[in-house]
């Protein structure tokens, strides 16, 4: 985890990359497309996937792995290289759904309707054939609709990260990776089944002891609660600017929290966000083996 990346204890070929990534753009949409082998800035080059071949620079590569990382976002939430929103449909965006390589999931249920974007399956074929092969990847894509719950809460996400690195980075931060809750459920999966891989007597079950779990939780900063551990929706891990490493923790809630659910996300110490109409309680401080002195954020998402 993040912890392993400290420069103090790594070689000196790690401690190059480290430090080369420090020297990174900072904006909170870069992070999602630097570890991919793709253009990065304003020119046009062809791009190959198989036998399809694509022109793309550099903003539509960045609009690809943000919506890539958290499934779904709003087209309202996306802007182009010059921070507009306004007529992005006849830029970027149009070239990469008459490509194939993004499509409209749903819509808002507000009364704007706004475009709920995923990529599609060759859009996320062509950020997956395209990783850098001098880096260990950092961020998953995914591609596809979700369930109208789902998508209703997914599509918040984004807009809750930016409001979060928008206030690291004017703190002097850089982010250096940003995991979704999937990435982490998966990774506690592994954990939990480690010891069934290759057994053909196993039941499936895991047999991982409460101890077992609460260490694994504390190793990845994560509250537990009643035994269960508690993911965020989105992990940002930064660098502060005295070079200390942090991640904070992002939840967003909505109205369908309830019961023991919202009262375990309410005691996880999360950076909380309210999507419009949703109800949000609980304690505002930090869960256990965090740092206390990040000012917590409890905003709407309007």
């Amino acid at each position: 985890m993040w912890d392993a990346l400290d420069p103090r204890d790594t070689d000196s070929r790690e401690r190059d990359l480290f430090d080369a990534r420090r020297t990174e753009p900072v904006h909170p949409r870069d992070v999602f497309a630097q570890d991919l082998d793709l253009p990065h800035g304003p020119d046009r080059e062809r791009v190959y996937v198989h036998d399809q071949e694509y022109d793309l620079r550099g903003s539509e590569v960045r609009t690809l792995a943000t919506i890539g990382t958290f499934r779904v976002v709003p087209v309202r939430d996306l802007d182009d290289d010059r921070g507009r929103t306004r007529d992005l449909w006849h830029g970027d965006l149009d070239r990469l759904r008459s490509a194939g390589l993004i499509t409209v999931a749903g819509r808002s249920g507000d009364e704007r309707g706004t475009p709920i974007l995923t990529l599609t399956d060759r859009g996320r074929e062509l950020l997956e054939t395209h990783r850098a092969a001098d880096r260990s990847p950092t961020h998953a894509f995914a591609a596809g609709a979700l369930k109208s719950r789902e998508l209703a809460h997914d599509a918040q996400c984004y807009r809750a990260y930016r409001r979060s690195a928008e206030r690291l980075t004017a703190q002097g931060a850089r982010i250096h990776r940003v995991i979704v809750e999937q990435e982490l459920k998966r990774e506690y999966q592994r954990f939990l089944q480690a010891r069934n891989c290759d057994r053909a007597d196993s039941d499936g079950r895991p047999d991982r002891t409460p101890l077992e779990i609460e260490d694994w939780a504390r190793e990845h900063q994560l509250p537990t609660d009643d035994g269960s551990v508690q993911f965020p929706d989105v992990r940002i891990e930064y660098e502060r600017p005295d070079g200390r490493r942090d991640v904070e923790d992002i939840e967003v809630t909505t109205p369908h929290y309830r019961g023991a659910h919202a009262a375990g996300k309410a005691a996880a110490g999360f950076t909380r966000y309210r999507a419009r109409g949703g109800r949000l309680g609980g304690s505002s401080g930090r869960g256990r083996g965090r740092s206390s002195d990040i000012t917590l954020a409890e905003e709407v998402l309007d």
